[in-house]
């Protein structure tokens, strides 16, 4: 990746809101070429947001914290304390005009990190996302997602992102049909009994999506 790709990472939680009127803004002056293109690493309060495709039967009991609904692709996800969330604010004209292909460039760079904390994950075609399979030489019964992906594209530059489970109250998944998809459970590091910071996460996820970007043309 070279440098005209910001980085920017933020410690204190930003209201969804925000988050959507900078990116949008982010995404105008990007086609302006008044602004760098951006990777933006940051956590949300407590919320549930609902994609383009979501529907009202994805929550499955009484909601205690804020719905948005939302311009991104997918359905109903949540986000919270615990989770780091990064938003590729991304020219695609530059590279490959293949949004499937860069939602696969994602996937493979969070297989990656995994696999650096002995951690087997795969993506499925049918289900966007990452799910473990494996964790510390124990196979799970059954894959658990760690992290989701949604992404919104305005004249072939990207936003929105992905957000991956280190730490969150778990609990906040069992409200809802996550993704749209039943009968799948959510997991984080935390459950995995594996230890790692928003710091340490932001590191390791930045080079290894460097790397996994400059192949992208």
């Amino acid at each position: 990746m070279k440098n005209y790709i910001e980085i920017k990472k933020t410690i204190n939680a930003i209201l969804y809101e925000d988050a959507i009127d900078f990116m949008e803004n982010r995404v105008r002056q990007i086609h302006e070429l008044t602004k760098k293109e951006m990777l933006w690493f940051l956590n949300h309060s407590n919320i549930y947001t609902c994609g383009a495709s979501a529907q009202s039967d994805e929550f499955l009991s009484k909601i205690d914290i804020p719905v948005i609904k939302t311009s991104r692709g997918g359905k109903t996800t949540y986000h919270g304390p615990g989770q780091r969330v990064v938003y590729f604010m991304l020219n695609l004209t530059k590279r490959k005009r293949d949004i499937r292909k860069f939602i696969t460039l994602i996937e493979n760079s969070v297989i990656i990190l995994l696999k650096d904390l002995n951690i087997e994950a795969k993506n499925f075609p049918e289900r966007v996302g990452i799910w473990v399979t494996k964790s510390n030489g124990v196979t799970l019964n059954k894959e658990k997602k760690i992290a989701a992906i949604g992404l919104r594209i305005k004249k072939w530059v990207t936003y929105h992102g992905m957000s991956f489970n280190i730490d969150p109250d778990l609990s906040y998944y069992q409200k809802i049909n996550a993704c749209g998809l039943t009968d799948y459970e959510n997991t984080s590091l935390e459950q995995l009994n594996i230890k790692l910071t928003n710091e340490e996460f932001d590191k390791k996820f930045e080079k290894i999506f460097k790397n996994q970007l400059m192949n992208f043309n």
